[in-house]
């Protein structure tokens, strides 16, 4: 794992360590009492979303912290490693 993956990995790991609630995703539509399965995706999505922005922000802030210490400015676009 490169360095900068292992930052961003660990500044995930704090950030959602500081999340009052934390959500998972809902294994079936059975699970949310009405059965509903529209409800189900929606609910599902809004999970992913919620982790998603947490993504983003940490690599936005492990962006800055490169920036001030002057390594410049590379947003998550720039990076090339393989997944």
């Amino acid at each position: 794992m490169s360095d900068r993956r292992q930052r961003i990995h660990e500044l995930v790991l704090a950030l959602l360590a500081q999340q009052k609630e934390l959500e998972l995703l809902a294994g079936d539509s059975n699970g949310l009492g009405g059965g509903d399965a529209g409800n189900w995706i929606e609910r599902n999505r809004r999970v992913v979303q919620r982790y998603q922005a947490l993504v983003r922000s940490a690599v936005t802030l492990d962006a800055l912290v490169d920036q001030e210490l002057g390594g410049g400015f590379q947003g998550p676009s720039a990076e090339s490693e393989p997944g």
